[in-house]
């Protein structure tokens, strides 16, 4: 075929035009942050096979870009930015948090914790909704949305206002999730039995004690409470404007088509699920590329020692002077090379053996055969591809779910985490020279995991495309979906059979007591009777 130019451009002209007109419309409601690394990731696939993807996002969103070669964007105008989309809020939260950690184990503590988070999700949550009532109220914007007849919304449920347009426009939906906007996704559409499915921010592995089992139902009573009282209250308030109110957020989301879990069983807990649950864990995933040509020359300059990297991912990359002085003397006192992705001052205690970054190549470092430990914050994304990759972590969970990762990590034996609230020279240290010791255990233990995770009939990244192009295909995946999520929640437990049987037991009970009150008046009677004869 190279011999003719001319017949090789047709044949592959015909094929990218016949790609165009079989892909399909996507409509896309994101959330910033890390969860759009991950979107992103699953638009730049579709938009690969020939779809054609519609993008909704805020004015005031940090990494959303308006143009792509991706997708086409349908910008929101908001009056201030969403927290999750805000620096200077989100290093404002976690410096309010480690405060409020440092108190740890007062009862004061436990709730200024719960009430510094209630506080960002609520106003976070009220945001979304005022964006969603801003785009039901743009009769030209739905209008334009309708005529489209997109195939399939691809969402992303840790803030809903998606699945409630979704339901507006009727379409199919797909939703991206590790999280849902009142907990750990699964909860919302799989039963969760608290003896041995840990709750988020209950810190319990699936192997529990009574007391464990104890703080894993009080965590559990907590997120009842937040979603009743913190986050739904905003959108509940639009269903019943727009939709009635018979209809609610938690209904819309059970009712989803496709759930495209973020994880997968060998980084989580096993559990019950569902047939519409798919779990691409890891599909971020993939083979490292060549680093830059300085990168490169400090990694091999590393000898056998090797290196440390430290980054703290997207919302999260200033810990302040105090924290930044401790883990900088603490990398100065190993014989490894470190590169740390640091925004902010430059420590003044730095060694020379620590190379500062704005930006880093993650995937790629972790990738680098000189790469011997990897320090985290905890986010997802940045272990599983540690996970990808066979690099041992040392977790710095600072908040949100991030010390639920790491116990989960922790329980595989592939990584250990230190307290940023009790932080020291000397036993970050001991914890660094503890991992990198070769005849720990760690480092086996993630080449396992990483084993574990490559050895798939299909790779997490094929899933979710095969999964995504099926609901286009098929109008939907309704046949996977339980009718669980119809049921009133007494019905759900079957609190109204039980009644009857309890009913009917009672009955029975009191039949039977009066039957044998009857026999023993009768047999009573029957003795007195010859009894008073014989007097007579």
């Amino acid at each position: 075929m190279a011999s003719y130019p001319v017949l090789t451009f047709l044949v592959f002209f015909s094929a990218a035009l016949s790609s165009t007109c079989d892909g399909g419309k996507v409509l896309v409601y994101p959330l910033d942050g890390s969860h759009w690394l991950n979107m992103k990731i699953l638009l730049e696939l579709l938009h690969s096979r020939g779809h054609e993807i519609t993008v909704i996002r805020s004015s005031t969103s940090w990494y959303i870009s308006e143009v792509s070669p991706y997708y086409t964007s349908i910008t929101i105008a908001q009056d201030h930015s969403h927290h999750i989309e805000s620096q200077d809020f989100m290093t404002s939260f976690l410096k309010r948090s480690i405060e409020i950690r440092r108190r740890e184990g007062s009862l004061w503590a436990f709730f200024e914790f719960y009430q510094n988070l209630f506080n960002m999700l609520e106003e976070s949550q009220q945001d979304v909704a005022k964006m969603v009532i801003n785009i039901f109220e743009n009769e030209t914007l739905i209008m334009k949305l309708k005529k489209t007849e997109y195939d399939f919304m691809l969402l992303d449920p840790a803030f809903p206002g998606g699945v409630l347009l979704a339901h507006y426009l009727q379409l199919p939906t797909v939703l991206s999730a590790r999280w849902a906007f009142s907990g750990e996704a699964h909860s919302i559409i799989a039963p969760s039995p608290l003896s041995y499915v840990p709750q988020v921010l209950s810190y319990n592995s699936d192997k529990m004690d009574f007391f464990q089992r104890m703080k894993n139902v009080i965590s559990h009573m907590i997120l009842v409470y937040m979603h009743y009282f913190v986050v739904n209250p905003p959108y509940q308030a639009v269903c019943d404007k727009y939709f009635g109110a018979d209809v609610n957020v938690m209904s819309l989301m059970q009712g989803a088509d496709l759930w495209l879990i973020r994880t997968d069983f060998i980084f989580e807990f096993p559990r019950p699920t569902m047939p519409n649950v798919v779990y691409i864990g890891g599909f971020q995933g993939k083979p490292s590329k060549p680093l830059p040509a300085d990168l490169e020359d400090f990694m091999q300059s590393s000898g056998e020692h090797g290196v440390v990297v430290m980054s703290l991912g997207t919302l999260l990359g200033d810990l302040g002077p105090e924290l930044s002085e401790i883990i900088a003397s603490a990398f100065a006192n190993l014989p490894q090379k470190v590169v740390w992705r640091h925004i902010g001052e430059r420590p003044t205690s730095l060694g020379n053996n620590t190379m500062l970054v704005k930006w880093l190549p993650q995937n790629d470092i972790l990738g680098h055969p000189k790469t011997k430990l990897f320090m985290s914050h905890g986010g997802t994304n940045g272990i599983y591809e540690a996970i990808y990759h066979g690099v041992p972590i040392l977790g710095l969970p600072l908040i949100f779910d991030q010390i639920d990762n790491f116990v989960r990590m922790k329980a595989r034996g592939a990584a250990e985490m230190v307290d940023v609230t009790t932080l020291d020279v000397e036993s970050l240290t001991n914890t660094l020279k503890n991992i990198l010791d070769p005849t720990k255990a760690y480092k086996e233990k993630i080449q396992k995991l990483s084993q574990l995770h490559h050895d798939k009939p299909m790779k997490p990244i094929d899933s979710a495309l095969f999964w995504m192009e099926f609901v286009m295909r098929q109008k939907g995946a309704s046949h996977l979906r339980t009718e669980s999520y119809k049921l009133p929640w007494y019905a759900y437990h079957c609190l109204d059979v039980m009644a009857v049987f309890t009913a009917y037991g009672l009955i029975l009970m009191s039949l039977v007591w009066v039957s044998c009150r009857c026999v023993i008046r009768a047999v009573i009677s029957t003795t007195k009777s010859p009894a008073k004869s014989k007097k007579e």
